[in-house]
């Protein structure tokens, strides 16, 4: 799937609960957004075109009926947490968040609010949902990894060179907390 069909199908999932605020009264409604990357990053500058287009292309237009509210996190925690709070504060009709420290701040923040996920590994085994099928609760969203896939990457490399005998994986536990997750998937069946 192409990252500008992905961010799409985002804007539709977000659009959703929006639609359904919509049927209890018009007006301007709100999205929060909070993102772990920086506003100038290449993929955060995709992402910031890119959603408003889709949602714009869906009927929801900035500006008109929509009013977003970008919170850029850069990765470090501290800003998560800070901007979780003010999100909630601002009072969004839904939020839209990306990567799992994001998650896991809303999470403490907020647990009324509906909240899309995009991009984020597992959910499932980070306990963001209650099943895949069924998320219950008011987050849902769209899953950028299964962690039994770390096998099948093993696997691959072996095949592209029978001779391996050790493979390293590096990460940053602070940034990626959905490591733990990898490495106990990382055994080839």
């Amino acid at each position: 799937m192409k990252r500008r069909e992905f961010v799409r199908l985002v804007a539709g999932a977000v659009a959703w609960p929006l639609g359904a605020r919509a049927q209890q009264g018009g007006g301007m409604r709100r999205l929060g957004v909070l993102v772990g990357y920086t506003a100038n990053d290449p993929l955060g500058q995709s992402l910031g075109r890119l959603l408003p287009q889709s949602l714009a292309a869906l009927g929801w237009i900035e500006g008109q009926n929509l009013h977003i509210d970008w919170r850029w996190a850069s990765g470090d925690p501290k800003l998560f947490e800070s901007y979780a709070a003010d999100l909630v504060k601002l009072r969004p009709d839904v939020l839209a968040v990306q990567s799992s420290p994001a998650v896991q701040a809303l999470r403490r923040s907020t647990n009324t609010i509906p909240t899309v996920f995009i991009m984020i590994t597992d959910p499932l085994g980070q306990g963001f949902v209650g099943t895949l099928a069924h998320p219950g609760g008011n987050m849902t969203g769209f899953s950028d990894y299964d962690p039994p896939i770390a096998g099948k990457w093993v696997e691959l490399l072996k095949q592209i060179k029978p001779t391996i005998a050790r493979v390293a994986l590096l990460y940053n536990p602070a940034s990626t907390p959905f490591a733990n997750l990898i490495l106990q998937a990382r055994h080839a069946p």
